[in-house]
């Protein structure tokens, strides 16, 4: 027996030149995003994080089994307890476990293994994927495309945190089993980014690298 549907939601009735506005306006918006390194300690509304989770919450996935699960940190002995592991790890990638190629790259971004945002910011978000549990998360049940699920979540994430005004940055320190012990998350689920939120400082800035965009023509074929 098959399982019921429902009719597909309605979408907004358009022209074609309004479908282009939109697009356009939204692309706007979003070319206006970039990583932040330095944040005040100004508060975000615990309802904006909330809100940005189920925003994530609504993106295509495997199954429909939403393996997915955001710990918001905003305890300032949790994000301490994150930034000293995050920079243990951090001090070993910049010493040599990362290679001279990769250490190259980074350098027009100027990073380092000082991470104080993880401490400033008033919101961490530790994105999990869950290997198995599927909807019901018992745990057992297996699920499916589990990162490209993810993946999407965390870019809806970060897309309605920048609709809502507020900066943001991915860090993802390696190996990063330590969260899964902070957040206090069971074995078999995965931490893969931590997003940090807030509001920029005054003096932050974005590398001039950052700002290069490889055109339209170059991120896309038409066949």
């Amino acid at each position: 027996m098959s399982e019921p549907h429902l009719p597909f939601p309605a979408l907004p009735e358009l022209t074609d030149e309004e479908r282009i506005a939109r697009a356009r306006a939204a692309y706007e918006r979003l070319k206006t995003r970039h990583t932040c390194r330095s944040f005040t300690h100004a508060p975000v509304p615990r309802e904006v994080i909330a809100a940005a989770i189920q925003a994530a919450g609504t993106a295509p996935n495997g199954a429909n089994h939403q393996p997915w699960h955001f710990a918001a940190v905003s305890s300032p002995e949790k994000k301490r307890a994150i930034r000293e592991a995050a920079e243990a790890e951090e001090r070993a990638f910049y010493a040599g476990k990362a290679s001279d190629e990769w250490l190259d790259a980074l350098a027009p971004l100027g990073t380092d293994a000082d991470k104080p945002f993880l401490e400033t910011a008033p919101w961490l978000i530790v994105c999990f994927a869950q290997r198995k549990g599927g909807i019901e998360e018992d745990g057992q049940t297996q699920n499916y495309y589990v990162t490209e699920s993810v993946g999407i979540a965390c870019g809806l994430l970060i897309a309605t945190l920048h609709e809502a005004g507020h900066a943001t940055l991915t860090h993802t320190p390696s190996p990063m089993g330590f969260l899964r012990e902070i957040c206090g998350r069971p074995e078999w689920e995965k931490p893969l980014m931590i997003v940090v939120v807030g509001h920029p400082a005054p003096d932050a800035t974005v590398p001039e690298h950052a700002t290069r965009k490889k055109p339209l023509t170059q991120i896309a074929s038409w066949l």
